[in-house]
């Protein structure tokens, strides 16, 4: 073995040690160097360990919540967070709030759209009258000219020719516009569509049993439920 010079100055290291010797006292009788005797025990770094100065290493460590989910330890998501109890009472008011605010909003889309078919109804009930007081009025300033046409039917004026063929078409325009004409002879009087202006005594239809329209001296219009003008006629009693 070389013998030291003595200490380095200014803190420097002195001659190195001698590797073989170092190698000796871990060998034991006849082993090689740098192999452990028998019951000794390895080195940190021949555990599998690192080195004390080594931080690049980490070391697990048992228990603990929110320990490492490696061996040994516990997983953070093996337990509960703290205040589950009130996280799950908050979420449950929230859920009852949603409920609330979700019923009461389909109580105002249901109030909306009964409204909504409330009003079409009336729109379209209120649209119906309408065109039916139109057309009314319509017919009422036809009168004269379709009580001329009535009379020149009877008379037999309306046989054939030009004419006919105008009245026949004014009245199937009038139809197509829900205009109806009431008033036939042997129909049994209605007061509600009929208007009696003369009372007879005349031979009635077999069967009749009531007062019976033997004469219409005008007849009478109506549009839908509205009543333009009642059938004018003449009436007989059965014997």
């Amino acid at each position: 073995m070389t013998e030291s010079t003595g200490p380095a100055s200014n803190g420097t290291t002195g001659e190195q040690p001698d590797v073989t010797a170092t190698g000796a006292q871990g060998a034991g009788s006849g082993d090689a160097a740098g192999t452990p005797a028998p019951g000794t025990r390895p080195a940190a770094s021949e555990q599998g360990q690192a080195p004390a100065g080594d931080k690049r290493h980490h070391t697990y460590y048992e228990g603990g919540a929110g320990a490492s989910s490696e061996p040994g330890g516990e997983d953070e998501y093996d337990h509960a967070p703290d205040g589950s109890a009130a996280s799950a009472e908050s979420e449950g008011v929230a859920l009852a709030e949603e409920d609330t605010m979700a019923a009461t909003l389909l109580a105002d889309l249901q109030r909306l759209q009964a409204e909504y078919v409330n009003y079409k109804k009336r729109v379209d009930r209120d649209r119906e009258v309408i065109r039916h007081s139109a057309v009314g009025s319509v017919v009422e300033s036809l009168l004269p000219v379709l009580d001329d046409i009535h009379m020149a039917r009877q008379a037999g004026d309306l046989s054939g020719g030009p004419f006919a063929a105008i009245a026949d078409k004014l009245e199937a325009t009038l139809g197509r516009y829900g205009v109806e004409r009431l008033g036939e002879a042997g129909q049994e009087f209605d007061p509600k569509v009929h208007e009696a202006l003369m009372h007879v005594e005349a031979e009635l239809p077999e069967g009749a049993t009531g007062t019976t329209v033997v004469q219409v001296l005008q007849p009478g219009y109506r549009i839908g439920d509205r009543l333009v003008r009642a059938a004018r006629v003449s009436v007989a009693d059965p014997a």
